[in-house]
């Protein structure tokens, strides 16, 4: 496998686990648009405690998605008391500000970035990846996901049946934030260097794009949607000047024919309900 072949695979790795970030607190109503926020605490804790503080690489990583998780609780209380339109503007001043932080702070490099001294293998990448999105499967066959839809459906309902609707959204976004530190963390790991400048407002924008693109309804919409706007890009390349025309041209007509996303409940079932007939047939 070739060098660009493996950095496009990184690549599509590191955005299905930025977009997993995304999607969980959507899945609960949240539009997070500060999610590169969250992946540039990861990307920097891990990487100055494998610098300075010389942990094993794996440590580091889960440690800046912890990281990340826990500022999540601390400001997830004042975030969450605005909903719609607002708390999509909160979280995305949150992420301006927590980049902003990083472009001045002189013990990580500030503005002149911050290089990272230990490396890690694609296959690492991709393996931690796989993790997120089965783990993210397995916690969709759970009630996890139907608290999370009964809030986002109706937070007042959800809370007279008994739900703590505070805390499953607090959850939610922290859940989010967590995955989105591991991302940032690999993401110092395998490039090695850090920019706060790249966690900015377009990052966030493309990873909500992602999940908008797959769809919100199935846990596998995050991955097709990263993938699609991933891989796409790169088959257009022929296309030269046109293909970010071109590939603005599809999402656009995709969006207008298919506003709910391309993976839908509906879909899912459909497919299960014909591998369960297949397999019955076979039998």
């Amino acid at each position: 496998m070739s060098g660009y072949q493996t950095g496009l695979i990184v690549l599509l790795a590191l955005n299905t686990i930025a977009a997993y970030g995304v999607y969980l607190p959507m899945a609960a109503g949240q539009l997070n648009l500060g999610i590169a926020g969250f992946m540039v605490i990861g990307a920097y804790a891990g990487a100055y405690l494998t610098n300075e503080c010389g942990w094993p690489v794996l440590a580091a990583v889960g440690a800046g998605g912890g990281a990340a998780a826990i500022l999540a609780v601390a400001i997830a209380a004042p975030i969450l008391r605005t909903q719609g339109i607002y708390l999509s503007l909160a979280t995305f001043a949150l992420g301006q500000v927590i980049s902003a932080i990083f472009l001045n702070l002189e013990v990580v490099g500030g503005a002149a970035g911050y290089p990272v001294s230990v490396h890690i293998e694609a296959t690492v990448v991709v393996a931690v990846a796989a993790v997120v999105v089965l783990l993210i499967g397995l916690v969709s066959t759970t009630r996890v996901t139907i608290y999370f839809a009964a809030v986002k459906n109706d937070p007042l309902v959800a809370d007279l049946l008994g739900l703590n609707v505070k805390a499953i959204g607090i959850a939610a976004l922290t859940l989010g934030a967590g995955i989105a530190g591991i991302g940032g963390a690999l993401y110092a790991h395998y490039f090695n260097y850090i920019e706060a400048q790249y966690f900015g407002v377009m990052l966030s924008t493309y990873t909500v794009l992602y999940v908008l693109l797959g769809g919100t309804q199935s846990v596998w919409g995050p991955l097709v949607g990263a993938a699609i706007f991933t891989l796409l890009p790169e088959a257009l390349r022929s296309s030269s000047q046109w293909r970010y025309a071109i590939f603005a041209l599809f999402i656009i007509i995709f969006m207008a024919l298919r506003p709910q996303g391309l993976m839908t409940r509906g879909l899912s079932r459909r497919r299960a309900r014909t591998a369960v007939q297949d397999g019955t047939t076979a039998s």
